[in-house]
C-alpha cells in the first residue's frame, strides 16, 4: 500500500499538533524529514519511544522542534510501520510538515484511511472501527463510555459467541454429511433447537438496545410546547446557555420549529422550540402551529410551559393534553418569580416551578428530566448505536427465528440450516467477517482525515 500522511489534530491553533504517517517505507520517509538531536536516524531509535529533534522542510530548513515516535508493523494502530510527529500546534507548522512528508514520498490520507487500514490488517473488527468515530463525536460521558467499550471489543465479545455457536452446529452437520465414515458426533435436533433459541434470545436483547443507542448518539427528541409568550424560547435559551431563539413580548414571534442539541445532566437532548399553540388567521403562523403539533407527537419528551402569573387558558389546557400523547412529559411552570395566579389541574406527569428570567428552578428541572428518562441497563460498549448495525442484527434475528420455526415445523436439518446460515452471514457482515467492498468504503467515508 502507499505511504499515507495527514494532520491528525483539529485545524486550529493549539499547544500540540500531530502529524501521522503509515505504510511500508514509512521509516525511510520519517528519516528524511526528521533529524534527532543525538544525530542518529529516527529509525535507529527504539520503537514506541519519543525522540526529540527537528522537523525539516524539503530543503533541509528547520520547520519546528518536535518529538517523534515510531511503531513497528503489527504493533501500531494501522498494523503497518507508522510514525507520529508531535509539533507545536500552529496550523502553518503542521501544514509545512505535511508538505515535507509529501515531498519525501507520502501522499495525503483520505478520510478514515488510517482506521480502514487498521480494519483491513485485522487490528480492529468493524464494530470497533465504527466506534472510533462515535468516540470522537461523543457529546456525553455515557456516549463516550459506550464508544470506548466498543473500541475495546465489548460488542464483538457479545456477538462472537452467537456467531461461533451457529458456526459450530453448521460445521458439525456438514462434517457428518461429507465424512460419514468418520467418528463425528451427529447433530441432534434437540441440540440444534437449543442453539437456535439461545441465539435468538441474545439477538433480541441486543436489538433492544438500539433505541437507547440512538438517544446516546443523537439525543432525546424533546419538544417545548405551550401557548405564545409563556417563555418557551426563553427556556430554550436558558438550557442552551446562549440566545439561540428570538425572544420578544409580541405573540407569534416563533413561527417555525427551532432545534438545538444540549446536554442536560447526563442526557443529550435534541430540543425543539415550537410555535405557540393558538388559533390564528396568519397562514405562516398556522404552519408553525401545525409543525408544533407534529413535533409533540414524535417527541420522546415534552416540556409543556405554562405561565405561573396567569390563569390557565384553553390554549394551556390544549398544550397539556397534547403533552399527554408523548412518551414522557414535564410541566414547566415558568415565571414563578411573579405573583402566582395559576392553578394546575391534576396531571399524569410531574410539574417543576422555574423562573427562566432569574434561573430559579432550572437545576430542579434538569433533575426531573434525568429522572423521567432512566438510563438503560445494557453495559457500556454493548449498545447498538447505528442503523447499519441494527439492520444486520435484525436480519440475523429474522433468519434464526425462521430456522427455529422450520425446525419446530418438522423440516429436515439441512433446510433449517439454510436459514441459520443466512443468520451467520448477517452477523459476519456486522463484524466485518463478510462484507462488500462498497459498504466498507461507505462506512469509512464518515471519518475525518487523520483518523
Amino acid at each position: 500500500m502507499d505511504i499515507i500522511a495527514a494532520i491528525s489534530t483539529a485545524p486550529a491553533v493549539a499547544a500540540i499538533g500531530v502529524l501521522r504517517l503509515s505504510g511500508a517505507g514509512a521509516f525511510a520517509v520519517a528519516d528524511t524529514v526528521f533529524r534527532p538531536l543525538d544525530g542518529r536516524p529516527l529509525s535507529a531509535h527504539p520503537r514506541r519511544t519519543m525522540v526529540l529533534g527537528t522537523l525539516l522542510d524539503p530543503e533541509g530548513r528547520v520547520i519546528d522542534q518536535a518529538l517523534a515516535v515510531t511503531f513497528a508493523a503489527g504493533h501500531s494502530y494501522t498494523g503497518e510501520d507508522s510514525a507520529e510527529f508531535h509539533c507545536h500546534g500552529s496550523p502553518v507548522v503542521l501544514q509545512e510538515g505535511l508538505l515535507s512528508l509529501f515531498a519525501a514520498g507520502a501522499r495525503q490520507a483520505k478520510g478514515g484511511e488510517f482506521t480502514k487500514r487498521a480494519f483491513l490488517s485485522g487490528n480492529l473488527d468493524l464494530t470497533q472501527a465504527e466506534a472510533v468515530i462515535d468516540l470522537i463525536e461523543a457529546e456525553t460521558p455515557q456516549a463516550a463510555r459506550n464508544a470506548a467499550g466498543q473500541v475495546e471489543g465489548a460488542l464483538l465479545r457479545r456477538i462472537a459467541p452467537i456467531y461461533d455457536s451457529l458456526m459450530d452446529v453448521a460445521s458439525r452437520f456438514y462434517a457428518v454429511v461429507d465424512y460419514p465414515d468418520e467418528d463425528i458426533e451427529e447433530l441432534t435436533l434437540e441440540a440444534l433447537g437449543r442453539t437456535l433459541r439461545a441465539a435468538a434470545a441474545e439477538l433480541r436483547g441486543l436489538l433492544g438496545t438500539f433505541r437507547q443507542g440512538q438517544v446516546l448518539k443523537n439525543g432525546l427528541p424533546t419538544a417545548i410546547l405551550g401557548r405564545p409568550n409563556v417563555g418557551k424560547s426563553s427556556l430554550l435559551n436558558a438550557l442552551t446557555g446562549y440566545e439561540r431563539a428570538i425572544v420578544t413580548d409580541i405573540p407569534g414571534t416563533t413561527r417555525d420549529t427551532v432545534e438545538e442539541r444540549v446536554r442536560c445532566g447526563n442526557l443529550l437532548l435534541r430540543l425543539i422550540d415550537t410555535a405557540g399553540l393558538r388559533e390564528t388567521e396568519d397562514p405562516v403562523e398556522q404552519l408553525g402551529v401545525a409543525r408544533s403539533r407534529a413535533a409533540a407527537e414524535s417527541a420522546a419528551l415534552c416540556l409543556v410551559v405554562v405561565d405561573a402569573s396567569a390563569a390557565l387558558t384553553e390554549e394551556d389546557q390544549e398544550a397539556l393534553r397534547l403533552a399527554e400523547t408523548a412518551e414522557r412529559a414535564i410541566a414547566v411552570v415558568n415565571k414563578c418569580d411573579l405573583p402566582r395566579r395559576l392553578t394546575l389541574p391534576p396531571l399524569p406527569f410531574p410539574a417543576v416551578e422555574v423562573s427562566v428570567k432569574t434561573g430559579a428552578g432550572l437545576k430542579a428541572l434538569t433533575a426531573a428530566i434525568t429522572d423521567a428518562v432512566p438510563a438503560g441497563a445494557s453495559p457500556a460498549g454493548q449498545i447498538l448505536t447505528n442503523t447499519r448495525q441494527a439492520e444486520a442484527v435484525a436480519r440475523a434475528l429474522q433468519a434464526i427465528e425462521g430456522a427455529a420455526a422450520a425446525l419446530e415445523g418438522g423440516l429436515t436439518p439441512d433446510a433449517v440450516l439454510t436459514d441459520a446460515e443466512a443468520g451467520i452471514a448477517a452477523l459476519g457482515e456486522l463484524t466485518g467477517r463478510t462484507l462488500r467492498e462498497d459498504l466498507v468504503e461507505r462506512i469509512f467515508s464518515r471519518f475525518c482525515v487523520g483518523k
